[in-house]
């Protein structure tokens, strides 16, 4: 399983240290079980699907908070699973990368879409305007997923390293604590808040501030990086 790991750079401390240990201990399973990577993926959809129907359907409280945050969670960590039993299995492809990407925007937009209809049906919120919050944090969640991976493509990938070469730089612990308030797996932590209106209105409007400053700041960085790349 070590040979079957991403790379740490750009990789917070959640998903370096919680989610992806999760993950390699799911896939291994997976392995064991015989699972193909695009059924561990349709289990993480499975997971993170069912904890959204149940944000939207069910009225806030703490054990609704409880079951919404294990589905993330649980669903995050298969997420996790699936790439590195791809690699084990040396069964990466286009089609499982598309798919996982598929499932990963559609659970980000169903699941501020949830919260929005949960506002709706069971918050007693200070007026009418609360509901555009939701659709902003959507909107900034998508392009931050959406910006980050269309940059990862467009780049030229880099030269493999040279026999003898010089290991390459360990990641930065600094900017993997920096990455940590808009990390999925941080994000979801929220949703232990849903036995308080109150504390799950102002951990998810500070959570939704934190987002739109961070996509000013990829997006700058993204434009610079891409506007360099000299055409062949």
């Amino acid at each position: 399983m070590r040979g079957a790991q991403k790379t740490a750079k750009g990789v917070s401390l959640y998903s370096r240290h919680i989610n992806r240990p999760a993950g390699r201990v799911l896939a291994a399973g997976a392995y064991r079980l015989g699972l193909t990577p695009h059924q561990v993926t349709l289990v993480s959809a499975f997971f993170s699907f069912a904890a959204v129907a149940a944000l939207a359907l069910g009225r806030p409280s703490w054990g609704l908070a409880a079951a919404v945050y294990l589905g993330l969670a649980v669903g995050f960590a298969f997420d996790s699973a699936d790439g590195q039993l791809a690699r084990l299995r040396r069964e990466s492809s286009p089609a499982g990368e598309w798919l996982d990407h598929i499932v990963d925007a559609a659970k980000i937009t169903a699941l501020h879409a949830a919260v929005l209809v949960s506002f709706h049906r069971f918050f007693d919120l200070p007026g009418p305007g609360w509901l555009l919050l939701p659709l902003g944090f959507q909107l900034a969640a998508v392009l931050i997923f959406t910006g980050g991976l269309l940059a990862d493509k467009l780049k030229p990938k880099a030269a493999p390293a040279a026999a003898g070469t010089a290991p390459a730089a360990a990641p930065s612990r600094l900017r993997s604590v920096a990455l940590l308030p808009v990390d999925y797996g941080v994000f979801c932590l929220v949703f232990l808040l849903l036995g308080s209106e109150r504390a799950f209105l102002a951990g998810y409007t500070a959570l939704f501030a934190v987002h739109v400053l961070f996509l000013a700041a990829f997006t700058a960085k993204w434009f610079r990086e891409l506007t360099a790349i000299r055409p062949a």
